[in-house]
This record gives structure tokens, C-alpha cells and sequence, in this order.
């Protein structure tokens, strides 16, 4: 995209002192004037953007209103900034967060597919020592649900493997296919529990289609067909 890139976690923003929270926010949105087609993209944002009428505190509040006043360029222009967000858990968000002009677009991010599983092992199995019988699209074939922190969880073990047998023989050994597929047996799909709760946001409080995409990758409704 040719961008500025600024990755931003919950951390970076939100302090326990009061008023900190507030003071961070500010510079990195308002970092928009000072570069060219800056994207920031804030992680587990559900934790900075909860419901309002879920907080106890006020101090939380304040953050979340200091937040979309300057989402909003009401103190400063944000032009050329696209603000992007992750979270797993859009239902917990404070309404006043959707609206327009705001993050109005949803985008449900499904497990990888097959081709992007061969690529993600690739990376995750780059600088190891493989055996040549290592074989990441066989791999990606046999570890269909699984996200890509299920297959860091697979390479993990596998390297867990070799790491006994080394303390066994006392000499280093690649990591063999048959590690990896040991490792798949055992790994189970940590999104089944996720997609579980989101088919029930989906099913009874989809307001507006909101959660459509995810009833269409679960099979419950058709693409293209309304509530």
C-alpha cells in the first residue's frame, strides 16, 4: 500500500494511572497530519472500546469517549489515516463505536485456508532443521480448522519432540514429518469454542446483519440472503 504501518496494542494505550490512558491515545491518532497514508491498526481493541454500560468506572469511560473524539478529528484533522482494529470478541464493543465514519465495517477473518496453511508453516518451519521428508503442503492438507497460533502450537511440539530425543542420544536431530504429524494428532482447533459463542451473537442478536458473515461460514444461512 505504500503506507506508514503502526501496529498498536492494548498496552501502548491503556495505563493504570488515571489520565495516562487518555494522553496516549491522543498522539497516536493524531499522528495522521505528520506522515503520508498512515494505517494504524489497534489490537484487542475490545478491551479499549467495551461497552460503556459494562464499565463500573468512570476513568473507563473517559478513555472510550477521549478515544472517539479524536477517531472523530473533532481537535485535530485525521485526513489520510485509515484506522484499522482486531478483536475477538466484536459484541463487546460500545455501539457508539459502529456508527458511521467510525469502524463501520466489519470483516470476518476466517481460519486460513489450505494454501495459506503451506505458507504459514513455511515461515513458521524457516531456519529449522528439517529432514527431507518435511513436506508443508502434506502438512496443510491434514490441519484443515486449525488458525495459525494451532499450527505454531504443532511446529512447537514437534521441535518438543526432538528436544528429548537430543537429550536422549546427546546429538542434534532434524525435525521429520513424522514429528509434525504427531503433533497434529494431538493439537485439537482452539476456534471451535470461539465460533460457538459467535453463532450465538449471530443467531439472536444480529442486529442489522451485523454477524451475517459469520452464519455464512458456519452453513446456517446462504450468502446474498437476509435475515
Amino acid at each position: 500500500m505504500q503506507a506508514n504501518f503502526i501496529s498498536v496494542g492494548i498496552a501502548d494505550i491503556l495505563d493504570m494511572w488515571l489520565g495516562n490512558s487518555e494522553k496516549k491515545s491522543a498522539p497516536t491518532l493524531r499522528a495522521g497530519p505528520l506522515a503520508n497514508a498512515l494505517r494504524i491498526v489497534f489490537d484487542e481493541v475490545d478491551a479499549l472500546a467495551a461497552n460503556r454500560h459494562d464499565l463500573r468506572q468512570s476513568a473507563g469511560r473517559t478513555v472510550i469517549n477521549q478515544f472517539l473524539e479524536v477517531l472523530d478529528g473533532v481537535s485535530a484533522s485525521n485526513q489520510g489515516v485509515l484506522i484499522l482494529a482486531a478483536t475477538n470478541a466484536p459484541w463487546q464493543l460500545d455501539p457508539a463505536f459502529r456508527r458511521p465514519g467510525r469502524f463501520d465495517k466489519i470483516t470476518l477473518v476466517t481460519p486460513p485456508d489450505e494454501l495459506a496453511r503451506v505458507r504459514v508453516l513455511e515461515i513458521l518451519l524457516h531456519g529449522k532443521p528439517l529432514a527431507p521428508d518435511v513436506q508443508p503442503l502434506s502438512l496443510a492438507a491434514r490441519t484443515a480448522g486449525l488458525s495459525g497460533a494451532d499450527l505454531k502450537a504443532v511446529v512447537d511440539g514437534a521441535v518438543n519432540t526432538r528436544l528429548h530425543l537430543l537429550m536422549q542420544k546427546g546429538q542434534p536431530l532434524p525435525i521429520e514429518q513424522s514429528d509434525l504429524l504427531g503433533a497434529i494428532k494431538i493439537i485439537k482447533p482452539s476456534i471451535k469454542e470461539w465460533f460457538a459463542t459467535a453463532r450465538n451473537y449471530a443467531l439472536y442478536a444480529n442486529e442489522g446483519g451485523l454477524y451475517d458473515d459469520i452464519l455464512v461460514y458456519l452453513g446456517v444461512k446462504k450468502s446474498g440472503i437476509g435475515s
